[in-house]
C-alpha cells in the first residue's frame, strides 16, 4: 500500500484510468471484430461502413496512447487489405 498522500492519490487515479482504458479497448476490439465478421459473410457496403468507424476509434485509441501509433497504422492497413482482398 502507499505511504505518501500522494502516492496514495496516484493509485487512485491509475486505477481509475485503467477502468476507461480497458473499457475503450474492449469497444475497439469489438468493432474490429465486427468489421472482420462483415468482411466473412461477405457484406462489403456494411463492412465499409464499418471500416470507417474502426479508424476513427483506432485513431482515438492513438491519440490518447490506449495503443500505440504504429500498431495503430498496422492494423488499418491490415483491415484495409482484408476488405479489398474480400471485396474481389
Amino acid at each position: 500500500m502507499p505511504l505518501t498522500k500522494s502516492a496514495h492519490k496516484a493509485l487512485r487515479q491509475s486505477k481509475k484510468r485503467r477502468v476507461t482504458n480497458k473499457a475503450k479497448m474492449t469497444e475497439l476490439k469489438s468493432v474490429i471484430k465486427d468489421f472482420k465478421k462483415m468482411v466473412a459473410a461477405g457484406k462489403v457496403k456494411e463492412a465499409k461502413k464499418q471500416l470507417d468507424i474502426a479508424f476513427k476509434k483506432l485513431d482515438k485509441a492513438a491519440k490518447i496512447n490506449i495503443i500505440k501509433k504504429n500498431k495503430s497504422s498496422r492494423l488499418k492497413s491490415r483491415l484495409s487489405l482484408s476488405l479489398n482482398k474480400h471485396s474481389k
